[in-house]
């Protein structure tokens, strides 16, 4: 017994030590499921708070923005006039409920949501299916996520919401959509999803849907053609008919149209007779197709489409909108976009450029396969006054829809009609020089070309290769020397020159940056993949400061916005301006502006009596025309070239001619009164030579007196006499440090060929620099100034030239010639970059 005893109480203690085990693990097993309850309600209220926080700062409904979608939005003239209903990437025929197909609604509803006529803008049962499926493929590895928005989330999305993919963004969806629901009916709601659903392509609207792809009204459509329409909103690329893997195979879209009418025969909106005839139909081949071209273009559409850019960016500034918002606003917003465009101005711009006889170039009038000419051209006509451009011309020709706006869009190196912004302007507001400076028009000397180039000297000539030896600034510009440009941007610095130029709209590329031939003879560097330059938009702006005080405009494409309610939303009316000249350097340019077209190669842009200022510009190989200048009203700029950079046979003076052409008509009724003087100019006779006050000697020179006017800043006159003429055995002569027998004034300098001294030591000097030993006025590889350069007289060229100080204390230019032949160079080549910089001839208009 007592072996048992002891049996029987060695079964029960074993049991006793279990049970704080067992208690143990309860409590941790309780403790898990309250912590995880803690957490789980933890997240609840962090999400719903940050939930109620979104929806605390959502804007009310606005029930109309929704509904609005037949107002497009129209653009007019200067004279409010109307110009066209606004095109845009999205193409939309807004319908009424009534003409949609009661099929078609129910195909839709089958595919997209089948319960949308019992939820109340949210679809619980669909939230929490699509996330127990969304759940089990990203535990089994498979992509994609099942969407769960009604109709009437997608409706919000597709008008006032955006696509981004968020939490923010959903929250907003979900609450909105619960309260659109409780202001339209669903009839209300579908019927604007379904002329705002993307169908593929442009096609938004199941109008657009049915015109692309069966060219009928959906008023019209058969139960199939209902059912592929429902069936590809899923994924219309993917589905549409017009991929090219479905026009190989049809299978996918097949596939999904039968999906649609199986959805809708379980959901009884067809019986079963229409089902199997309907699948039948499908699988017979009688889904047929037929595409309808559409003609995009705008009217207007050079104006038109930078308009609409200007005020989407204005837009995005003022209401802080993004890309997308902007643009739905433009696509539904019924906006009025009121434009500076002269009607009248712009259509004869625009026959005026058509005409081939008003180019001035002898190229010929060719066509491509499309019937565009191939040589173009391009005009921006500027209200300066107000910053209004009244007409601008992107192309020649009827051209496709939304072609390359060359006006506004493109960029191209502009030649010499740098040279006053980039150049003289900033030299004279610097008071670096003045309009009466000398500069030794003669081959850039070693020691300059030298700064621009790791190999050969950079050394630019003149076109025509002459040189005329000391002018002033003002008469560098006026026959647009290169020689003195290039000394000039070198004397005031690149960088300089680019502040200028970027505030007067110019682009620099890192390249051009860097180069002198860009600043000085706006030979930009214009990389295919990196444009840079300028177009007759921006001239037309630059060239606008000289007539206004030296303060820089931006140019104006519109004047206001109203919105569909009559309210003005963007008012554009009051100019942006910046100062970039003073005043008096702003109206002395223009004075010197005045040479090219009264007295040298820019007389076709004169008319009448008006008061006209100017440059021409030709690029490297002539290969661009260009002019821009202004009259005490308008400036304006215009371009001729190719597309693909050709030689023109012909000459920048052709595109003065063609800018006066248009000018005079944009000036018509308008008096021939002059740009005011403003204070703070001294008038002061100089002399040529030296810019010095005259001595004895300036009018005795045997070329004629010497002795002009000049304008100057207040300040910057000059306070010594000239030192420059000289008497020497008998005659007059001017001294230089360094005279170059290649240059028209060597006659009358002491110690040149008209002084009775011997020329053997300069002779010597300059032919030491060439690689051959010829004398320069007999080399022939120095001859090669191409044919529109010889017709311009001078222009383009590239020239570099020191400067050290004479005996006066007058800076003069060390004249050393680096005749190197000629390289040739190929169309679109934008001259010399410093690493190649033999000597180069360019344009020089």
């Amino acid at each position: 017994m007592a072996v048992n005893n002891n049996a029987k109480k060695t079964n029960v203690t074993p049991r006793k030590k279990k049970k704080p085990k067992q208690k143990k693990s309860k409590k941790i097993f309780r403790g898990i499921i309250f912590g995880l309850l803690f957490c789980f309600l933890a997240i609840f209220v962090v999400g719903a708070g940050y939930a109620f926080a979104i929806i605390k700062t959502t804007p009310p409904l606005d029930v109309k923005a929704v509904l609005s979608l037949n107002q497009a939005s129209s653009v007019y003239d200067s004279k409010e006039d109307f110009i066209d209903n606004l095109q845009t990437d999205e193409e939309r025929y807004v319908i009424d409920s009534s003409k949609m197909p009661t099929k078609l609604k129910n195909a839709f509803v089958s595919i997209e949501d089948e319960r949308f006529y019992s939820h109340k803008g949210i679809d619980i049962q669909r939230i929490l299916g699509s996330a127990l499926l969304d759940a089990r493929r990203l535990l089994t590895g498979q992509k994609g996520l099942h969407g769960a928005s009604t109709l009437t989330q997608q409706l919000l999305k597709n008008t006032i919401l955006t696509n981004d993919i968020s939490i923010e963004r959903k929250v907003k969806e979900i609450y909105l959509a619960i309260n659109l629901e409780q202001k339209l009916t669903k009839d209300q709601i579908l019927t604007a999803y379904l002329n705002t659903i993307p169908m593929g392509g442009h096609a938004y609207g199941v109008e657009a849907a049915s015109q692309l792809y069966f060219s009928k009204s959906a008023s019209d459509l058969s139960l199939i053609e209902c059912a592929y329409l429902a069936g590809i909103t899923q994924a219309p690329s993917y589905y549409s008919a017009y991929n090219e893997n479905n026009q190989k195979d049809s299978t996918p879209y097949i596939t999904r149209t039968l999906t649609v009418l199986e959805m809708m025969h379980k959901l009884q909106y067809i019986s079963d007779p229409e089902y199997t005839k309907a699948v039948s139909d499908v699988k017979g081949g009688k889904l047929v197709f037929k595409q309808t071209k559409k003609d995009y273009k705008l009217n207007y559409e050079w104006f038109v489409y930078p308009a609409v850019s200007q005020v989407k960016e204005d837009l995005k500034e003022k209401y802080k909108y993004t890309d997308e918002e902007a643009s739905k606003l433009m696509v539904n917003g019924g906006l009025k976009i009121y434009t500076t465009m002269d009607r009248q101005l712009q259509d004869y711009t625009q026959a005026t450029l058509d005409n081939y006889k008003n180019l001035g170039v002898s190229n010929g009038e060719t066509y491509d396969k499309d019937g565009v000419p191939l040589l173009q051209a391009s005009a921006t006509i500027m209200d300066y006054r107000n910053g209004h451009i009244i007409a601008m011309v992107g192309g020649r020709g009827k051209q496709k829809p939304q072609s390359t706006n060359r006006a506004y869009n493109d960029l191209r190196p502009i030649g010499s009609s740098t040279k006053p912004l980039t150049v003289y302007g900033p030299g004279i507001d610097q008071k670096i020089i003045t309009a009466a400076s000398p500069i030794d028009d003669a081959p850039i000397p070693e020691e300059i070309g030298k700064k621009y180039s790791a190999n050969e000297p950079y050394n630019p000539l003149n076109s025509p290769n002459q040189y005329s030896g000391l002018i002033s600034a003002r008469e560098a510009l006026t026959h647009s020397k290169n020689t003195a440009a290039v000394l000039t941007e070198d004397k005031i610095g690149l960088k300089t020159g680019i502040s200028y130029g970027e505030k007067l709209g110019l682009k620099y590329n890192s390249a051009s940056k860097s180069s002198i031939a860009a600043l000085s003879l706006g030979q930009f560097n214009n990389d295919p993949n990196d444009r840079d330059g300028g177009n007759t938009y921006t001239l037309a702006g630059a060239y606008a400061t000289f007539g206004n005080s030296g303060m820089y405009t931006k140019p104006i494409l519109y004047t206001k916005v109203v919105d569909s309610n009559g309210k003005v939303i963007l008012d554009n009316t009051k100019p942006n301006q910046t100062k970039v000249f003073s005043p008096q350097t702003a109206y002395i340019l223009y004075d010197m502006l005045k040479g090219p077209v009264n007295e040298y190669n820019a007389t076709g842009a004169k008319w009448g009596d008006m008061p006209v200022a100017g440059k021409t510009g030709t690029t490297s190989n002539s290969t661009d025309l260009w002019f821009a200048g202004l009259s005490p009203y308008l400036s304006g700029s215009v371009w001729i070239g190719y597309d693909k950079p050709t030689k023109l046979m012909g000459s920048s003076s052709g595109c003065a001619s063609l800018w006066g052409k248009i000018m005079a008509k944009a000036h018509e009724g308008m008096d021939a009164k002059d740009i005011e003087e403003p204070t703070g100019i001294t008038k002061v006779d100089v002399c040529k030579d030296s810019g010095d006050l005259p001595g004895s000697l300036c009018n005795r020179d045997p070329r004629g007196n010497r002795i002009t006017e000049e304008l100057f800043i207040d300040g910057t006159e000059p306070t010594t006499t000239c030192t420059t003429h000289v008497s020497s055995r008998g005659g007059v002569y001017i001294k230089k440090d360094h005279p170059n027998p290649v240059t028209e004034d060597y006659s009358v300098v002491l110690g040149g060929s008209g002084s009775g001294q011997t020329t053997s030591n300069f002779t010597n000097k300059w032919n030491s620099i060439f690689h051959n030993k010829s004398t320069p006025a007999n080399n022939s590889n120095n001859s090669n100034s191409n044919e529109s350069d010889s017709q311009s007289q001078s222009e383009d060229t590239n020239t570099n030239t020191n400067t050290n100080t004479n005996n006066s204390g007058k800076n003069e230019t060390i004249i050393n010639n680096n005749k190197n032949s000629h390289n040739s160079m190929g169309p679109g080549d934008t001259g010399p970059s410093p690493s190649q910089n033999n000597t180069t001839i360019m344009p020089m208009n």
